[in-house]
């Protein structure tokens, strides 16, 4: 039995760890063929010998380097169906008197702008063929305004008002774009856990599921929904694949010192 994505190519940025690589291993088991695009040359390479996906070096904070990737793409697999704008790194929590100009550029740039050129550059093949989907990973940092992460709540908001304008504009193309905002096991998760161990088992223990979402059982199969023609009538949303946390919130207080 054929899976619901085959035959499809797909983009997804920050394939090496995490929500990127859950969705990898999903869209490969649902038959798609994948382009992992990571800035972590040897996680990324691991992870497409380890999934059977094509990697290929990328840093989204360049525009040269996505509209590359995505000519890969096109040029290896002859099209592409499904984009899933995933990558992000580089938060450091601390307070917003304290954030530079750099920091939440950083943020948009690498939420925002990576997003932008990946989906203008594959607009033309999408449009062409008049089917298309688009995933961006976005965040309940910033739909709730979390203490610390400036810079990254406002790249996914903007993320999110980004994706959510082209589902407008794009929808006569038979192009969808929707908007995931995980509660996961990723590699930023895992991070913040090490750093704030008891915040972190406060959050879990506070979501109605008691706990964060695996990569590639509770968040993968949504995007890969998304991702399939089975959601042609669903653009524009934002889905919280969160367990439950968004309903009432979590806490999400870590110790910020004054200087941070």
């Amino acid at each position: 039995m054929a899976g619901a994505l085959e035959g499809k190519v797909a983009i997804v940025t920050g394939g090496a760890d995490g929500i990127g690589r859950g969705v990898v291993e999903r869209f490969r088991a649902d038959g798609a063929q994948i382009l992992l695009a990571d800035f972590d040359v040897e996680g990324g390479r691991k992870a497409a010998e380890e999934t059977g996906a094509h990697f290929v070096a990328c840093d989204v904070m360049q525009k040269d380097q996505v509209e590359a990737m995505v000519a890969e793409a096109i040029a290896r697999f002859g099209t592409v169906d499904i984009l899933i704008n995933n990558a992000w790194g580089g938060t450091q929590l601390g307070r917003i008197e304290n954030k530079s100009d750099a920091a939440i550029q950083h943020g948009l740039t690498m939420a925002l702008m990576a997003a932008k050129w990946a989906m203008q550059a594959v607009f033309p093949v999408m449009k062409a063929k008049r089917w298309g989907r688009i995933v961006s990973i976005a965040s309940l940092n910033g739909v709730n305004a979390h203490i610390g992460s400036a810079e990254y709540n406002v790249g996914k908001e903007a993320l999110r008002a980004f994706t959510r304008t082209a589902a407008r504009e794009w929808a006569g193309h038979g192009i969808t774009c929707n908007i995931v905002c995980p509660a996961s096991i990723s590699a930023a998760y895992r991070k913040f856990r090490d750093m704030n161990p008891e915040t972190a088992a406060i959050m879990a223990a506070q979501n109605p599921m008691g706990r964060m979402g695996d990569p590639v059982e509770d968040i993968a199969p949504v995007i890969a929904f998304l991702s399939s023609e089975d959601s042609r009538y669903l653009t524009g949303n934002t889905l919280f694949l969160d367990g439950g946390s968004h309903i009432n919130g979590v806490a999400w207080a870590p110790e910020l010192p004054e200087d941070a």
